[in-house]
C-alpha cells in the first residue's frame, strides 16, 4: 500500500483498542499505524488476565480463538470503540518438530460496524518456553543461559502445591531469583522450586519480536481489499490439498493451492501456493514412499 491509497484507506484515522496489560502496543502498534493508518489505543487499568494466566492461578476458558476474541472485545467494551485488537499465546512442544519449543500467537481484529472478525496466526521456533524444578540457585545455571536471563525474566513457584503468595513473577535479577527459590522450595512438599520462561509480552523480548512481525501480516492483511466489495481483511482462509508427486503424479497431502477470500461476502478465488512449488517431493508421497 503507498502513502497516498493508505490514506484513502478505511480505517486511516481511525481508533482501535488494544486490550493488553503487557505494554504489547509498543510491537504491535507501529505496523498498523504505518501500514493501515490505525490509532492503536490502550484501555487503562484492563485486567486481561482474568481470561488466563501463563503461571496458571487462573486458567484459560476456552479455546485460544475464542478468547482471543473475548479480549478483544473487552477492550472495545472498556473504550467505546468499535474497533478491537488483541493477540493470544500459547506456548509447548512444536507440533512438527521434535524436541524443539514452539509459540503459537493469534492476533486478532474486530470491526462491529462492518461486523467482521479477521485473524492472523504464526507459529514460531523463536521461543526461550522452559522450565526446570531445583533446589538450589546453582542448579538452574545451564538454565538461565537457555532461557536468556536476565534480558528474558522468569516465574519462580514452589514446585508442589499452589499457593499464590508464592508466586514470583517477572524476575530479572539473580539475588530476586535466589530469594524466589528458598522460599519456594521451602514451602513446596518435595522440596524443589518450579523456575519457568516469564512469557508475558513485557518480559519477553523473544515474545515481542514474533508479535511485531504478526502485526505486519495482520496490518498487510487488513491492507488487502476484496476485489468483489471492498471490504478490509482480504487474505488467505483455506487450502486446497493434492500436490502432485514429480515421481508418479499421484495427489499428495501437501497443499496444492491457496483459498483467498473475504472478511465479509461470500467472494473467493484460488492461487497457487505463494512459494512457486509445483510437485511434491516423493518422500511425501503415499505411493512412493509407502
Amino acid at each position: 500500500m503507498t502513502p497516498g491509497s493508505k490514506r484513502n484507506h478505511p480505517y486511516h484515522g481511525q481508533k482501535v483498542a488494544l486490550a493488553t496489560k503487557h505494554e504489547k502496543e509498543h510491537v504491535v502498534g507501529p505496523p498498523l499505524q504505518e501500514i493501515v493508518g490505525l490509532e492503536v489505543c490502550v484501555p487503562p487499568h484492563l485486567d486481561t488476565d482474568v481470561l488466563g494466566t501463563f503461571s496458571g492461578e487462573i486458567p484459560r476458558n476456552g479455546t485460544p480463538a475464542e478468547v482471543v476474541i473475548q479480549k478483544a472485545r473487552m477492550g472495545m467494551d472498556a473504550l467505546g470503540l468499535p474497533l478491537g485488537l488483541a493477540s493470544e499465546g500459547s506456548f509447548g512442544p512444536h507440533p512438527q518438530l521434535l524436541f524443539v519449543p514452539g509459540h503459537h500467537e493469534l492476533l486478532a481484529f474486530v470491526d462491529d460496524r462492518l461486523g467482521i472478525e479477521v485473524t492472523e496466526q504464526i507459529l514460531s521456533t523463536e521461543t526461550n518456553y522452559a522450565h526446570i524444578e531445583a533446589h538450589h540457585v546453582d542448579d538452574v545455571t545451564d538454565f538461565l543461559q537457555r532461557a536468556q536471563f536476565p534480558s528474558h525474566g522468569l516465574i519462580v513457584r514452589p514446585n508442589s502445591g499452589f499457593s499464590s503468595g508464592l508466586l514470583f513473577k517477572g524476575i530479572i535479577n539473580l539475588e530476586d531469583l535466589k530469594k524466589a527459590i528458598e522460599q519456594c522450595r521451602s514451602a513446596s512438599e518435595d522440596g524443589l522450586a518450579h523456575v519457568e520462561t516469564d512469557m508475558r509480552a513485557f518480559m519477553n523480548p523473544s515474545r515481542q519480536r514474533v508479535l511485531h512481525e504478526l502485526a505486519i501480516k495482520l496490518a498487510h492483511r487488513l491492507a488487502s481489499l476484496c476485489p468483489h466489495c471492498r471490504t478490509p481483511g482480504w487474505g488467505k482462509v483455506d487450502v486446497v490439498r493434492g500436490l502432485p508427486c514429480a515421481w508418479c503424479g499421484e495427489e499428495t497431502l501437501l497443499v496444492r493451492g491457496e483459498i483467498f477470500g473475504c472478511a465479509l461476502c461470500d467472494y473467493r478465488e484460488t492461487h497457487p501456493r505463494s512459494d512457486g512449488l509445483e510437485v511434491a517431493p516423493p518422500d511425501n508421497c503415499p505411493w512412493c514412499n509407502p
